[in-house]
């Protein structure tokens, strides 16, 4: 494995930013680089120039509204934050999840999973410039958008997740186009781990590069695919199983399973990835025929739903592996309240930033989209928004957002007027 030593021949002194729009990533984020020519010897990241009020507007609604809110964190994982909302839910409130609800979702998770990995794995060839691959890569993941919509009824927000169940039942006149399905995937999954791991240019730009070690991946405790492509054996469906994830036998996805070592670079997270996809298929395929049968809801009327949820009091934390990793959703209710009166959302994003600065430093900065793109980060997902002003800590409310917007709007429309000719 390559070893970062950085010699410095001079006195750095040389900085440069890059953000928060770049060819990196399409969502905003700031690096800040303290360079020697082309080599970055020292990085440091800003998030926040995403400003959203989701949390605020949750704690404005009832909790089954919030379900679909929760849906719209991340425009990628449709079911990813959904299910960590309702799984603390459920817990407050003591409700049982049928069993065949339970087997419905780990469906619902894993197609997800397959579509998300496809996803990042085009674009991540589109920031290495092997535009080819990017569209392999879509094609077969515009079939697997096909199979969520044909099981759900939309592509991107599935709404599937229900507070005590699913909305929608996979019956057995559906298996054969799932199937269908995931034998058009498994047979362009030869070709996409060729594209991806045997051809030289990728080898070249990816091997040793953005190396983030075991100890490292200890230390600041990343998530998902970028934890295990450092050796690190962590996955919330194997470790505090949920849903039916407790009936499959999960293994741990890292690279030595494929080449026999570990070396946490770019390389290896496309290898987790790879091999991801390949795990989610065969497990969809075993749950098909376990499907145990029973009803889809605890509870199938909304209203009685409320009632029992506004009698609910206590707190709990969702957990759930979504594609990128851990996602945890913290919620209080209090008795007598139709909406929670907690909600915290922490994104898988948001424990994967920190490990670009060991990534970075030592590459060289044509290194830096492939890299940033590695950890397959969500912006959105992660960023809050608060002012910090004369050393006092105030929340922006949506009237202070909606004024300031404002207010911007017409100094730009004031200083275009002068400036036209």
């Amino acid at each position: 494995m390559k070893t970062k030593t950085i010699q410095v021949m001079k006195p750095a002194g040389y900085s440069t930013a890059i953000g928060p729009s770049h060819p990196a990533l399409k969502e905003p984020v700031m690096f800040n680089l303290d360079i020697d020519g082309e080599r970055i010897i020292k990085a440091d990241f800003a998030p926040g120039m995403s400003h959203r009020g989701i949390e605020w507007m949750g704690l404005r609604r009832n909790c089954i509204q919030v379900v679909y809110l929760a849906e719209r964190i991340c425009g990628l994982c449709g079911i990813t934050h959904s299910m960590a909302f309702v799984r603390a839910v459920e817990q407050i409130a003591n409700l049982e999840v049928p069993a065949r609800a339970h087997y419905i979702r780990s469906i619902s998770c894993e197609i997800e999973r397959i579509h998300s990995h496809l996803l990042w794995a085009g674009v991540a060839a589109h920031e290495l410039g092997f535009d080819s691959a990017f569209y392999l890569a879509f094609r077969v993941r515009e079939r697997v958008m096909d199979l969520l919509e044909y099981l759900t009824g939309n592509r991107v927000h599935y709404a599937i997740v229900q507070i005590g169940g699913v909305r929608r039942d996979i019956v057995p006149d559906q298996h054969p186009r799932i199937l269908e399905t995931l034998q058009f995937i498994e047979d362009s999954y030869a070709q996409l781990a060729h594209v991806f791991l045997d051809d030289a240019t990728v080898q070249a730009r990816c091997r040793d590069c953005g190396v983030l070690t075991y100890d490292s991946a200890l230390k600041l405790c990343p998530v998902g695919p970028t934890a295990r492509a450092s050796g690190v054996r962590k996955d919330v469906r194997v470790d505090h199983p949920y849903a039916a994830y407790a009936d499959l036998d999960i293994n741990y996805m890292t690279p030595d399973l494929l080449t026999g070592e570990v070396r946490g670079d770019v390389y290896d997270r496309i290898i987790v990835r790879l091999l991801e996809i390949k795990q989610s298929i065969q497990m969809v395929r075993q749950l098909l025929p376990m499907i145990p049968d029973g009803p889809l809801l605890a509870i199938p009327r909304p209203a009685v739903l409320l009632a029992k949820l506004k009698a609910a009091e206590g707190e709990a934390v969702g957990r759930h592996e979504a594609p990128r990793g851990e996602v945890m959703h913290y919620v209080r209710l209090e008795a007598g309240k139709d909406e929670p009166t907690a909600w915290k959302v922490k994104a898988s994003s948001y424990s994967n930033y920190l490990s670009w600065i060991p990534m970075m430093e030592g590459e060289q900065i044509a290194d830096i989209p492939i890299i940033a793109a590695s950890i397959d980060p969500c912006i959105s997902c992660t960023d809050r928004v608060a002012l910090l002003k004369d050393g006092d800590r105030r929340i922006l409310t949506k009237a202070d957002l909606h004024r300031l917007s404002v207010e911007k709007t017409r100094r730009l429309q004031a200083r275009f007027a002068r400036s036209a000719p």
